[in-house]
């Protein structure tokens, strides 16, 4: 793989563009190369603009703003029906939208991006599914605010972007703690590795398996992994081991044209 924009087959309808975007083919330099859409980094804001514009022309909307949100690992869901300057954006884990050339998104280095479409009654979202926002209800309330605008669970489909895998994702006790103290069902979605004693967590198959509790049927998740390909993707977590202080953001956005 070597793109900018990696396209879902099932979010690839007539009327909607969407893309996560990888780090390739932008203006960004060094540890923000290239294509850094993340106004939250310590890059130039000149170049991060120029890299959103690039992503605004490959959906089709040259011009156009991309609306991302002030994440902060929340559940909170943000509906929308115009942009508005980063500097001013909404804090939310998640935009949701159902009007023309819109384009909303979100911003990631190892959280799992999703997208959402109702092709039908053409309703469009965005989340933000760290851990944090998954297990405190992110994607539910991305999905309650989707049918609020006249969405049905029947006809959405929601697609896990690439994002940290299990393989790379090591998590010390207290996390393994967090998540099974609630229900020991939630063991299922951590693996411990024989060597060190450590487990790891799968943090797209457990956003899967939430949207598909609460009856989104159409749910997938993209094979790629942020960590262990750094020529394509951003990655927190890379950097941190590193000693790397700083990190890109790839993009995730979605529109209905």
């Amino acid at each position: 793989m070597s793109r900018r924009r990696i396209e879902a087959d099932a979010l690839s309808i007539q009327g909607i563009s969407h893309g996560f975007f990888t780090r390739l083919g932008g203006v960004s330099e060094d540890v923000y190369a290239s294509l850094n859409c993340g106004f939250g980094s310590n890059d130039e804001a000149s170049n991060v603009s120029q890299n959103r514009s690039i992503v605004t022309e490959i959906l089709g909307l040259p011009g156009a703003r991309v609306n991302t949100p002030y994440q902060k690992h929340s559940p909170d869901v943000v509906i929308t029906d115009k942009g508005w300057c980063y500097k001013e954006a909404p804090e939310a884990d998640a935009v949701v939208t159902n009007t023309p050339n819109v384009v909303i998104g979100i911003l990631t280095a190892d959280c799992a991006p999703v997208l959402f479409v109702d092709n039908v009654n053409k309703v469009v979202a965005a989340a933000h599914a760290g851990w944090r926002g998954a297990i405190s209800g992110v994607l539910e309330n991305t999905i309650e605010s989707m049918r609020s605008l006249g969405a049905q669970r029947r006809y959405i489909t929601a697609v896990v972007g690439p994002c940290i895998s299990l393989k790379n994702y090591e998590v010390g006790d207290e996390f393994y703690e967090q998540f099974t103290s609630k229900t020991s069902d939630y063991s299922v979605f951590f693996q411990r590795n024989e060597t060190t004693g450590k487990h790891h967590f799968n943090l797209s198959g457990f956003a899967v398996s939430r949207l598909e509790k609460i009856g989104i049927k159409q749910t997938l998740s993209l094979p790629f992994c942020t960590y262990e390909n750094e020529s394509q993707f951003f990655s927190y977590r890379r950097n941190t081991h590193n000693s790397v202080a700083d990190y890109g953001r790839q993009l995730s956005a979605i529109v209905i044209n």
